[in-house]
């Protein structure tokens, strides 16, 4: 056992080692740059809290912020984070469930051993529709280790929820996603409801999440993948490598979409609208099939379409989402799970794009 070190300033359970287990990348590039490493275990300053992780999910995000592929678009020579220029070495992992083992002040003290999923954002104001200004695995250490220190508004209770840690460490990212994606498209009961992606983690995500709006949801997926999907929640599978995207999904649902929930965007997105229905949404919050697309606007305003953007969560959604978890209106779909030590081998999993469902670390 690593030595341990006296209390933080403020309340402590019984006294924390010195040292953890982490994995960090040391820059931007390929696996070879993610290392195992000993290093302290963090102290919570006021306001903030120390989770001991349980369990913590895997993204794409996590990918392309390894690669620096958020610059490459502006410039292929720029590597970066999603908001900007990263600190090395950098501890990943966005979604974390765990327990808070300390508070850095007496304000969050009756908080230790609070079951706890965690916001992986911090936002650029008060309100309950901010934007993400930072992100947990990005612009300050994660997940991907024994401990993490995190804003104690941010570790929301999940004392007895049903789901277990490792299903609550899949919903952050991949299911705030999808519900904040929803929520734009305004899906409620009754509403037919396109989903791209759907076998991903944010595609899976907003099936389950439409179904359980009472939705009607089609799903795009490749073939092979179809029955897990299915299981997941759609009431059609739409299988890409057929070809025949957009034809496929009109026949799926002859009278029009209310929504699309697009992952993929590419060159789908101009000719698709024709899939809505007059006022209908088309929610992007991706480009897996490309960024630059062709739109004649004529189908946007004569049909008072409305293509909207959505990044991540708001704190509003994050609460939305902090309700679900509690009460397990959905159980996450888990396709793997990997030890502390096995980042790179979930990572280079995660860019196969073979599996169906998220992939979990585990501490």
């Amino acid at each position: 056992m690593p030595p341990t070190s006296p209390p933080a300033s403020g309340p402590l359970s019984p006294p924390l080692p010195r040292t953890m287990r982490a994995v960090v990348i040391t820059g931007h590039g390929g696996l070879d740059v993610i290392e195992a490493r000993e290093v302290p275990v963090p102290r919570p300053g006021p306001g903030e809290v120390l989770v001991r992780v349980h369990a913590a999910g895997c993204n794409n995000t996590d990918l392309w912020t390894r690669e620096g592929s958020y610059g490459a678009a502006a410039d292929p020579d720029i590597r970066t984070g999603w908001l900007g220029p990263l600190d090395f070495p950098r501890i990943q992992g966005a979604d974390v469930a765990g327990t808070v083992v300390a508070s850095g002040d007496g304000t969050a003290a009756g908080r230790i051993g609070a079951r706890v999923l965690v916001d992986p954002a911090e936002y650029d104001g008060p309100g309950p529709d901010a934007r993400p200004a930072d992100v947990l695995g990005s612009e300050r250490d994660g997940g991907f280790a024994e401990y993490v220190v995190v804003p104690s508004a941010r570790a929301h209770s999940v004392d007895g929820s049903p789901l277990t840690d490792i299903e609550l460490a899949a919903l952050p990212i991949a299911y705030g996603t999808a519900l904040g994606m929803l929520d734009r498209g305004s899906v409620s009961e009754g509403h037919t409801v396109l989903v791209t992606g759907a076998s991903g983690g944010v595609g899976l995500a907003a099936v389950q999440l439409a179904r359980a709006r009472g939705a009607r949801v089609v799903a795009v997926c490749s073939g092979e993948k179809g029955e897990a999907v299915r299981s997941a929640g759609a009431d059609a599978v739409v299988d890409r490598r057929r070809g025949q995207v957009l034809a496929d999904a009109a026949k799926a649902a002859p009278e029009g979409y209310d929504a699309v929930v697009d992952v993929v965007a590419g060159a789908a997105v101009g000719p698709g609208l024709g899939l809505l229905r007059a006022g209908g949404r088309w929610v992007v919050a991706g480009a897996l099939d490309g960024w630059a697309v062709e739109i004649d606007v004529r189908r946007l305003y004569l049909a008072d379409l409305a293509l909207v953007g959505s990044t991540m969560h708001t704190p509003r959604i994050f609460d939305r989402l902090v309700e679900i978890a509690r009460h397990g209106d959905v159980r996450p779909v888990v396709a793997a799970t990997y030890p502390l030590g096995e980042v790179r081998e979930a990572q280079e999993q995660l860019a196969r794009r073979r599996h169906v469902g998220k992939l979990i670390v585990i501490p």
